[in-house]
């Protein structure tokens, strides 16, 4: 890829900058927990976005993404908000930088990946974290990982209209061979678990579903979320048990308790399964997994036809665990399977689903990754 890159590089600037990158990432546990102030357990894959970029001396931004044969160029005030929707994941990152007192300037870059798009695996995170790590470094700015990975999910709060949780840059930014991490999306404290799970792959069935959250009801269930947290009196609903819930039920739409339901479920879960992993027990990992599906299905409603036939399939086939994988409406299933069933469970899935929808969902098997660097 980064061949590719350098070749369209010379060509459009006639001189070659420095790599940068960073991964898409998986989250095995904890869905739409993020913005609740609860638990994630993400991780970084390899996959990602790759970005050749040099300064050039002016106040503009060459920018070519490379994938989708687009140009663009905008600058870095305010009302220079470019049409094309991928520039403004790297104008927001620019846009945000300089909010919080970082001196950048202009800018030429070209940029590829290999995160699939729309397949929940957060491939505007692995931009905006790519841009906001280079630019930092380049710059010589010195802001924290932290605030790098708040930087892209104010991107997506200010200029791509996805009021997001802050675990898909998290995971972009702090990411390790390795090691998935247990987030506290309150406190931000967070822990390293080692994963590598012997015997057992981890495989990722895109129903080619289109996974789009702008303008999606993704903001909805976050409303949804709020207000039900407002009648608990609290800020948000991390720590709320089911009994607090049930007593002030007539007081909510149906619809809030059962969005609330799943996520005081999926809090639950996330503590579940980072016990489990230490014992070595995948049997309990498989299990919340299905249960995180369903739950996100029935009671918060972001899954469809397609990754619930999936998901039926994985359990048919004997498959450990099994649920949609990202913040839904369309995407993947990620699956942990054991090695001596991968193969089997995917040809007959893949079959089934072709069958019934009149294409077969891409297989992708991802190895946990470390998170954004520089190349070279």
């Amino acid at each position: 890829m980064q061949q590719k890159i350098s070749r369209k590089f010379e060509e459009l600037y006639h001189t070659h900058g420095t790599f940068y990158t960073s991964p898409g990432r998986i989250n095995l546990i904890g869905e739409h927990t993020d913005y609740n102030g609860g638990f994630v357990f993400p991780g970084a894959v390899d996959k990602g976005i790759v970005a050749e970029i040099r300064p050039n001396g002016t106040d503009r931004v060459r920018a070519c993404a490379l994938d989708l044969d687009s140009a663009s160029e905008f600058g870095l005030e305010e009302q220079d908000l470019p049409a094309e929707s991928w520039a403004r994941y790297i104008f927001g990152v620019c846009r945000e930088i300089i909010k919080r007192g970082g001196r950048i300037g202009g800018f030429d870059t070209v940029f590829a990946g290999n995160v699939p798009l729309g397949a929940g695996m957060s491939s505007s995170a692995a931009l905006e974290s790519t841009f906001a790590y280079a630019l930092n470094d380049l710059n010589g700015l010195n802001i924290d990982p932290f605030e790098l990975a708040r930087i892209g999910q104010a991107t997506e709060h200010n200029y791509c209209g996805v009021n997001c949780g802050i675990m898909d840059q998290f995971a972009s930014v702090f990411g390790k061979a390795g090691h998935l991490m247990r987030l506290d999306c309150r406190s931000m404290e967070f822990r390293y678990f080692p994963f590598t799970p012997t015997g057992y792959k981890l495989v990722l069935l895109d129903s080619r579903v289109k996974h789009e959250l702008v303008g999606s009801p993704y903001n909805d269930r976050r409303k949804s979320c709020e207000r039900v947290a407002g009648v608990l009196g609290r800020e948000f609903l991390r720590g709320a048990t089911m009994e607090e819930l049930d007593a002030v039920k007539d007081r909510i739409s149906e619809e809030d308790y059962r969005r609330a339901r799943y996520v005081i479920g999926e809090e639950r879960r996330v503590l579940e399964v980072c016990d489990a992993l230490e014992r070595g027990d995948y049997e309990t990992v498989g299990r919340c997994m299905y249960e995180t599906h369903w739950g996100m299905s029935k009671d918060y409603e972001v899954s469809c036809e397609e990754l619930d036939f999936l998901a039926e399939q994985a359990r048919e086939c004997g498959v450990t665990g099994a649920r949609i994988m990202g913040g839904g409406f369309g995407g993947c299933t990620i699956n942990l399977v054991r090695e001596d069933l991968c193969d089997e469970f995917v040809e007959k899935a893949s079959r089934a689903f072709e069958a019934r929808y009149g294409h077969a969902p891409k297989r992708y098997e991802v190895v946990i990754s470390d998170g954004a660097r520089k190349l070279c």
